[in-house]
């Protein structure tokens, strides 16, 4: 079955993926409004999300936000299909890194985590390698159909990034510090861990949540520097991006100030532009409960 699923699909993301820009986006409005008027999808958790994190602003407000959240969404997704056959010249006039120089000094010295939200395209960070010589990888978590997830992972290592799974970041990290390999690794930190297992809750958007805080334990662990990836989406279809310096030296570091310093910057991006965040996922079901146990 999963393979009929892919059989009968992919042809479909391949043609969308070759449309002109201006066609290209026109699509991506008809899959908009199957989404969001037809479908309905997930409409109620993301005004739930909105009305937790921004209990000051009015119905009307909350609602328009998520009609733009919804629009963004449906661009990025596409955008995702459309790097199929996009060129590397065409990704960096879309995806603009403006302080690249900032990265090759920090990789001169030591490897670097460099960590992001889900927050305007988080998929074309991929194309980062494209400027630097270090050797580059990309986090993720395992898609349940084997097909797409061969297909996810053969699009995001189109620009010379390597996918590699969540539970093998450890394991890969500390082989290439004993090899003296440099490297970057991308990972997206915002995601919310299962209640029983988390480890540090932290306030975030006004409520006290869960957090994940592997990217610090790694960076403290393995002295790496840490830096976080602020994306903002310019206009439709392009965005820029800039390295925030997190810390030089992750082992000299007070405990819990890189996961603070993030989530203070991802809050920070969010109450500025709140639309071009994920708001689909229930990052804050676990607010308002008393942490079995919190490490910080």
């Amino acid at each position: 079955m999963q393979l009929l699923i892919f059989i009968l699909i992919f042809p479909l993301l391949w043609i969308v993926s070759i449309l002109p820009h201006r066609i290209f986006y026109g699509v991506s409005d008809i899959v908009f409004f199957l989404v969001y008027h037809v479908f309905g999808y997930r409409k109620k958790i993301v005004l739930s999300n909105l009305k937790l994190t921004f209990p000051d602003k009015t119905d009307s407000e909350h609602k328009e936000i998520r009609i733009k959240f919804y629009k963004h969404m449906c661009d990025m997704f596409m955008e995702m299909v459309k790097t199929m056959n996009m060129s590397k010249e065409d990704v960096k006039k879309r995806y603009n890194v403006v302080n690249i120089e900032l990265l090759k000094e920090i990789e001169k010295e030591k490897s670097v985590l460099i960590v992001c939200s889900h927050y305007a395209n988080w998929e074309w960070n991929v194309s980062i390698n494209n400027y630097v010589n270090s050797k580059g990888y990309a986090v993720y978590q395992k898609i349940g159909n084997k097909y797409f997830d061969q297909w996810i992972k053969k699009v995001r290592s189109r620009w010379n990034t390597t996918p590699i799974l969540q539970k093998d970041t450890v394991k890969t990290v500390l082989n290439n510090e004993r090899n003296h390999i440099r490297s970057a690794y991308g990972m997206v930190s915002d995601q919310s861990p299962p209640y029983s297992r988390a480890q540090y809750w932290s306030n975030f958007m006004g409520l006290n949540v869960p957090v994940f805080n592997g990217a610090e334990v790694l960076a403290k662990k393995l002295d790496l520097a840490v830096v976080f990836l602020k994306v903002t989406k310019a206009k439709r279809g392009y965005y820029k991006a800039e390295f925030i310096p997190i810390t030089q030296s992750g082992k000299n570091t007070e405990k819990n100030a890189i996961t603070d310093q993030f989530l203070k910057l991802t809050e920070d991006q969010i109450r500025t532009q709140p639309e071009y965040y994920l708001w689909t996922h229930r990052r804050w079901k676990h607010a308002g409960k008393k942490p079995k146990h919190n490490k910080g």
